[in-house]
């Protein structure tokens, strides 16, 4: 059961699983343990694929989870099913969320363990009327959640079931009918809060809450819907940590991971070319799990130029993939100063940091920006892995006080950048968010940088650009695409185990396995759940 030289014919295998990220390693892990025989081909010399830890910094002892960062979308069927040694740390805080330009620092900070704290940091920003409204708003995403949540493992509902299992019309219109927009407006008033809750429709979206596409509801529905609560929790030992479990438990269930596989070629019969040590070689599977991106997959059909070959999902057609995020890491001596002195910078950066992202100012940087104009301040949110598990440094840095930040910048769409532009992009998006940050800190952030072993300054920024040489993921977009309900329309076909599971493409023996699968996006493990579900149901 090896992979053969070029003149040899293509071996047999029940699975070929092609990309080594999450998704891929949750299929092989499921399949390999039910008996299948399985081979992953991954191209890189890492399994992991966005789900990594990396040393970002050279000589510097810190493991930063380098793209995706934090865990809501796993659902624990999973986790239990496998087996995964997998520890999650919950946050206290909410969020904070400084009052863009207010000289006091004076901020909305959300303690999900004080009410009282909380009510009384609405009324500190003038916000006293959201405070009950803000609980009474998730709390109908939480309706949608329980409802919704257990059924993602599942095989696909129709949007009548899915619509009849939620049992409140008018809540379903709200979230999944009409633009998210107007439910946000009218549930809240301060243009603070509004823009909290807007976030979640818009991270790694590019979208006007009003836009008719409903891109932005379907992001905010995942944000909200992870393990019925939409909380985000911190991986212990960062984001690598979870996929080298999941890579642990493939491998013991006998599941074989080549890496430095580039797949050159994946052929309707289940045959798949790849390049590795400079040599050609072939496999073949009764199935081919795809863990790329759809618009990848379309290009490996084509390979053998055969225009017909390409790929077609259970799902409407997609629009061009297209990022809209920039991800700087930082490493800092210790936290900034607040202007708010009265709050412990612990507290502020223990949840998700909102800077400038209030509800005019995303509106105005999606309008801007798709102008092709910058904001003065770039919409941006924080989150600080160390202070729930300071285990991903060294132990000497973590007792100096050194804390990893992440920044999440919103609104920044592949289209402007252009492989000739993108280091100078790069660079003036850093320099944007790190202007943004200072908006909002007591001191300039630069000036809390520790320095590499090369003596530079400890700052890492990751464009659309960056992420699609670096992962193959068409125009950056963290989702492999738009993405799609968690249920199927009413009359789309649901008559083969891969179109029951929202994993099938118009090849019966080639299945989408990964973010670009119906309930793909995140780390969820979803899409090689699903997949490998609908292989062992036919």
């Amino acid at each position: 059961m090896t992979d053969s030289a070029p003149s040899s014919p293509a071996a047999t295998h029940d699975v070929v699983i092609v990309g080594g990220g999450h998704n891929g390693l949750t299929a092989a892990a499921y399949l390999a343990k039910a008996g299948k025989s399985v081979i992953l081909l991954e191209r890189l010399d890492d399994v992991g694929g966005a789900a990594v830890s990396a040393q970002a910094f050279p000589g510097v002892e810190a493991r930063l989870s380098r793209y995706s960062y934090l865990v809501s979308l796993l659902p624990q069927r999973i986790i239990d099913d496998l087996g995964l040694d997998i520890r999650l740390a919950r946050r206290r805080y909410s969020s904070y969320t400084p009052v863009p330009g207010d000289p006091t620092g004076a901020g909305l900070l959300i303690d999900n363990t004080d009410q009282e704290a909380t009510a009384a940091s609405f009324a500190r920003v003038g916000a006293a009327a959201d405070a009950e409204a803000f609980t009474a708003f998730y709390e109908s995403t939480g309706e949608v959640a329980r409802a919704l949540w257990p059924t993602v493992t599942e095989p696909l509902l129709t949007r009548s079931e899915a619509r009849g299992l939620v049992g409140d019309d008018e809540l379903w219109d709200a979230l999944i009918e009409q633009p998210i927009g107007g439910f946000i407006e009218s549930r809240l008033q301060s243009d603070l809060v509004r823009g909290v809750a807007a976030t979640d429709a818009l991270i790694g979206t590019f979208a006007s809450v009003s836009d008719a596409s409903l891109d932005q509801n379907r992001c905010f529905l995942y944000h909200v819907i992870g393990q019925g609560t939409g909380e985000w929790d911190v991986p212990i030992g960062g984001m690598g940590a979870v996929t080298g479990e999941l890579a642990r438990v493939a491998r013991e269930a006998g599941a074989r991971i080549v890496t430095g596989a580039e797949v050159t070629a994946i052929h309707p019969d289940g045959s798949v070319s790849y390049l590795r040590n400079g040599h050609e070689r072939h496999v073949e599977g009764e199935h081919v799990l795809v863990n790329v991106a759809p618009e990848v997959l379309d290009r490996l059909l084509d390979a053998d130029g055969d225009p017909d070959a390409r790929t077609g999902t259970d799902t409407p057609a997609r629009a061009r993939a297209e990022g809209a995020q920039v991800k700087v890491n930082l490493l800092l001596s210790r936290l900034p100063r607040l202007r708010d002195e009265s709050l412990d910078p612990q507290a502020a950066f223990g949840g998700t940091f909102h800077i400038n992202e209030t509800y005019t100012q995303l509106e105005a940087a999606h309008a801007g920006m798709l102008r092709g104009v910058m904001p003065e301040f770039l919409p941006c949110e924080i989150y600080c892995h160390t202070l729930a598990d300071p285990s991903i440094l060294d132990p000497e840095l973590a007792e100096s006080g050194a804390q990893t930040i992440t920044v999440f910048g919103l609104h920044t769409p592949d289209r402007w950048l252009t492989d000739e532009n993108n280091d100078a992009t790069r660079q003036r998006l850093q320099d944007a968010v790190l202007a943004s940050l200072d908006s909002v800190l007591a001191e300039p952030i630069e000036s809390l940088l520790l320095t590499d072993g090369d003596g530079n300054p400890c700052i890492e920024t990751k464009t659309t650009r960056d992420l699609e040489r670096a992962l193959n993921m068409p125009g950056g977009n963290i989702f492999h695409g738009p993405l799609s309900w968690p249920f199927a329309e009413d009359d789309e076909p649901l008559g083969t185990p891969a179109e029951r599971w929202g994993v099938a493409t118009q090849h019966p023996r080639i299945l989408l396995c990964g973010s670009g699968a119906r309930r793909g996006g995140a780390v969820s493990g979803l899409g090689g759940h699903n997949a490998a579900m609908a292989v062992l149901e036919g």
